[in-house]
């Protein structure tokens, strides 16, 4: 391919990404679905007008750097300190109950493998990608009817953060584990020393970023900086340790997430992310998505895997709410609030793609979760807390 062909696959891309993300916005759906679906139809499955090249793999790779760089920065430390206990149980039981589900949906329907086995691995990674937690939708709904700042809104809002850095260290774990002749004392070792560079540098860095911040706030040198100690992060987590890069581009997020002017750096990434790599990197999970090998298999696997990602949030996360002395209607609301998925589990799957933890046709089933979880979360709040405001209008009459 020449050089310059690069040019019109970049401008059908992002052409086609933000129409059908318009579209899908107006079916009330996440516009990271309408990029998929983008990539699916300007693919190599449908019109076959972009292919899969390492130009735009390297690109897809930087737009999740930036997505999980600024997800870091839009942490709340000080409200992920407040939340307490409860938080922290219903993040545990939401990253253990769907882990442990999907281990069982995979190994029931294509076997148990033995432990340590690659297989093994592919099942124990299903239940990986079902732990990630996308609350935006949740907060959106929440927000739109005055719930945000309740208890169980501060709840899911805080459980839901703590989730996804749960989530990350497990996907670092696994992914360490990924060949069978791993040593795991070794795997445990090499994540441990990762922490302690983390808690070292991290801590250098953002004395010296909030002593720029004093200096210079508002000024861009700061957002260039902070995204070359992203992808330094990055860099370091898997050349050194053998950590996932985007577990370094997180931790980079959360070191930068006190300092004043974060809020700065996660707008000015967002730009670029918003205008270029994060519709390649959407875009190219659609164009790796195979729908040649799209079969009534995999379809039943896709709406299994739904139904017990969905339904394993609820169970985990309700459940340990009530042993914290929810009532059983508020602990169903934190339950379906922590069911929403989104960008972290495409991440996650992407992951797992690249390292051989997954096959490309089981990208059909974290399409389909994001999609219906997206759509069925808000109503199914609404419709909770609908039900809970019948019994005093009913005293009023």
């Amino acid at each position: 391919m020449e050089a310059y062909e690069i040019f019109r696959d970049l401008a059908i891309i992002i052409l086609a990404a933000k129409v059908f993300g318009v579209i899908a916005a107006r079916f009330r759906a996440p516009q990271v679905v309408g990029m998929i679906v983008a990539g699916i139809v300007i693919g190599p499955s449908v019109l076959g007008w972009v292919q899969q090249s390492d130009f735009l793999m390297q690109m897809a790779e930087i737009g999740v750097m930036l997505l999980m760089f600024v997800a870091g920065l839009d942490t709340d430390l000080k409200e992920l300190i407040k939340t307490g206990p409860a938080a922290f149980a219903v993040a545990c039981a939401g990253v253990f109950v769907p882990l442990v589900g999907g281990y069982v949906l995979y190994s029931c329907m294509y076997g148990f493998s033995p432990i340590g086995s690659l297989d093994f691995y592919k099942a124990v990674f299903i239940g990986v990608i079902m732990t990630a937690t996308s609350v935006s939708i949740t907060v959106q709904a929440l927000m739109e009817m005055g719930r945000l700042k309740t208890r169980v809104g501060t709840l899911i809002l805080s459980a839901a953060i703590i989730d996804d850095v749960i989530g990350i260290i497990v996907l670092t774990f696994v992914i360490g584990f990924r060949n069978p002749g791993t040593n795991p004392a070794g795997v445990i070792v090499n994540t441990l020393l990762f922490l302690a560079f983390c808690a070292a540098f991290g801590f250098a860095f953002y004395y010296l970023f909030k002593f720029l911040d004093s200096r210079y706030e508002h000024r861009r040198r700061i957002p260039i900086l902070s995204l070359a100690m992203c992808f330094a992060f990055s860099y370091v987590a898997e050349h050194y340790f053998g950590i996932a890069d985007i577990t370094g581009a997180y931790v980079a997020g959360i070191v930068l997430c006190s300092i004043r002017d974060s809020k700065y750096i996660a707008e000015k990434m967002d730009i670029s992310s918003y205008m270029l790599f994060g519709p390649i990197f959407f875009a190219s999970i659609g164009l790796k998505t195979s729908l040649e090998g799209l079969d009534a298999g995999i379809l039943v696997f896709s709406l299994a895997f739904v139904a017990v990602a969905l339904v394993a949030k609820i169970i985990g996360c309700g459940l340990t709410s009530k042993l914290f002395g929810y009532s059983w209607p508020d602990a169903l609301k934190v339950g379906i609030g922590m069911m929403t998925r989104g960008e972290v589990a495409l991440i996650v799957a992407q992951k797992g793609l690249a390292v051989g933890l997954m096959d490309r046709r089981y990208f059909t089933a974290v399409i389909l979760l994001i999609v219906i979880s997206s759509v069925a979360t808000p109503i199914l709040l609404k419709l909770m807390y609908r039900r809970d405001e019948v019994p005093r209008h009913r005293g009023k009459l």
